[in-house]
This record gives structure tokens, C-alpha cells and sequence, in this order.
């Protein structure tokens, strides 16, 4: 019995509909070199690796709290080599990710200096780490004694997106301010996907704070927010409009999102807008749309609001 060969119209048909592998590769250099070329400095550079910078929170994640995210049998005799260790391997690689970030901070620094530097950068982002899992703790303690649906401390750290988001920003937060803006916009970007909250890592925020349910909340660059604020889902901590240069260009890094004193509640959907100040104690009701300031002590409701916005 003869071997069956594929007839040669079906064969020219195949050929018809393959694509164009040349063709393409050539368009998306023209792309990539000539017409839309966006390389940073005109040049192809090692880029922070966002896999890496995965594998390196998980190891600060069980660094920070060994029984939690790190191994379920440690002992008084082992976890203290467990830390080490895993702290170790994960600074070792965030040094690699941070000098690949700061070959992207003007003026770049040399091959050399850059390994320097960010080593410089590592070792005190390292030294905060005991300061850092101790504001954890009170955050972990504030949304623990905040929400009467958690029945321990264990379910809001492992089971809550929140308090999640609140562990990537917390570690981003230094970074940026050490010096590593990629590596903790990055971090911020991990936390985003995995929980659905969106904080810059630029956001100041102060201790005890939680985040409930949490889906939907986001946190612009310039937010400051103090002690003891709680925020629900869906609220928005937002600029409300952006300046522009002479050549309409948007000024980067103006204060352009609220203020947020200590124990403020904003229940979900509350949006607020611009550099305005919610004053210390307020209440900021549900699917509230604020753009402008309110003293301490204020409690803000949809009705009140808009009649306010009326008078």
C-alpha cells in the first residue's frame, strides 16, 4: 500500500496562509529602530525583571513572617537560619534588580558605580526591615480588631488582599525612597494584579492602616494619609486635574491627591479628588464624590455633599 502524499494544491494553500515570519520581524524593527523608537536613551539596557522581583517578594514575604509565608515546621532551633538564609538569597538578587534599575536614573551611572550604589541601596533598605514588620504589625492588629469578620490575626494575613497590598506597598514604599523607583513601581504593579488595589509606591501612609474588602482602591502618588485610617473598596484617593508645562507637557511629581489625616473612615465607592484635606476624625460616606477640604471631625454624605456643592 502506497504512502499518501499531500496533493499539491492543499500543499500551495498552506504555504498561501503561513505568515510572513521575514516580513514581519523587518516591520517590527522598522518599528522598534526608525519609527517609534522609545528605548530609554536610545539604547538597549538589562531591565528589571518583574519574575525576579516575584520570587524575591516571596522571600521577604517569609523573611517578614517565617511561619506564615515561609516554611509551616519551623522550630525555635531552625527558623532563625531559615530568615538568614532566605534573607540572604533574596537581597542578593534584589541588588541585581535595583542596579538595573538605577542604569535608568539620570545621570546613569558607570557599570561600576551602579553595582556600588545599588549595594548601598540594599543594605539600608535591609536595616529597615525590623522598623518595617513592626508597622506590618500594627496594620495586621488595626484590620484584625477592625473587621468582625476576622477570626485571627493568621486569616487577615494570609487570607485578606488588603492587608496584602499593604505588604507590597509598604516594601515599595522604601525602596522608592532609597532610591529604586522601577524595582517598587514594579512591586506596586505585582501587588495591583494579584489584589486589585493600586497604591503608588510614592503614597505616604502612616501607621495602623487598613484596607476592608479592598477590590477597586486606589492611591495616587502624592497621596498622604496619617494614623488610623480605614478605606473601603472601590474608593478612589485621586488628582483631580494636571498641570502643564509651556509646551503642554504634564508636569511630573506636583502634590495633585488629598491629604488624609488620622482616623478618617471612607466607606466604598467615596471618591476624592485633588490636593484637598479630609480633617482628623471624619467620616466620608459611600460613592461620596469630594474635591474639596473638610474639617476634623466631619461626617459626609452623598445628600450633604451635593447640597454643599449647591450652596
Amino acid at each position: 500500500m502506497g504512502i499518501d502524499k499531500q496533493k499539491p494544491g492543499l500543499q500551495q494553500a498552506a504555504q498561501s496562509t503561513a505568515p510572513d515570519l521575514a516580513g514581519v520581524v523587518a516591520g517590527l524593527r522598522l518599528s522598534r529602530e526608525v519609527t517609534h523608537k522609545i528605548r530609554h536613551r536610545g539604547q538597549i539596557r538589562e531591565l528589571p525583571s518583574r519574575a525576579a522581583l516575584e520570587k524575591i517578594r516571596d522571600g521577604l514575604l517569609a523573611v517578614l513572617f517565617p511561619s506564615h509565608y515561609g516554611c509551616p515546621d519551623l522550630t525555635d532551633e531552625t527558623i532563625d537560619y531559615f530568615v538568614g538564609h532566605t534573607l540572604a538569597q533574596a537581597l542578593a538578587a534584589l541588588t541585581e534588580q535595583v542596579r538595573r534599575d538605577l542604569m535608568f536614573r539620570p545621570p546613569a551611572d558607570t557599570a561600576a558605580s551602579a553595582e556600588a550604589h545599588a549595594a548601598a541601596i540594599v543594605r539600608d533598605f535591609a536595616a529597615q526591615l525590623p522598623a518595617l514588620r513592626g508597622m506590618l504589625a500594627e496594620d495586621l492588629i488595626a484590620a484584625y480588631r477592625g473587621d468582625p469578620a476576622a477570626s485571627s490575626m493568621a486569616e487577615v494575613l494570609l487570607a485578606y488582599p488588603g492587608m496584602r497590598a499593604i505588604i507590597h506597598h509598604r516594601l515599595a514604599h522604601v525602596l522608592h525612597q532609597l532610591g529604586a523607583p522601577l524595582v517598587a513601581r514594579l512591586l506596586a504593579g505585582i501587588s495591583q494584579a494579584e489584589t486589585g488595589i493600586d497604591i503608588h509606591p510614592q503614597a505616604q501612609i502612616g501607621p495602623r492602616f487598613f484596607i476592608d474588602h479592598g477590590t477597586g482602591v486606589v492611591i495616587g502618588q502624592t497621596a498622604i494619609l496619617g494614623e488610623n485610617v480605614r478605606l473601603y473598596q472601590h474608593v478612589t484617593l485621586g488628582a483631580k486635574r494636571f498641570t502643564e508645562d509651556e509646551t503642554g507637557a504634564l508636569v511630573k511629581g506636583e502634590p495633585r491627591h488629598p491629604i488624609i489625616e488620622d482616623n478618617v473612615v471612607i466607606y466604598a465607592g467615596a471618591t476624592i479628588l485633588g490636593r484637598i484635606t479630609v480633617g482628623r476624625g471624619s467620616t466620608i460616606g459611600g460613592n461620596v464624590w469630594l474635591t474639596q477640604s473638610v474639617p476634623p471631625g466631619s461626617i459626609i454624605t452623598q445628600a450633604q455633599n451635593r447640597l454643599a456643592d449647591e450652596a
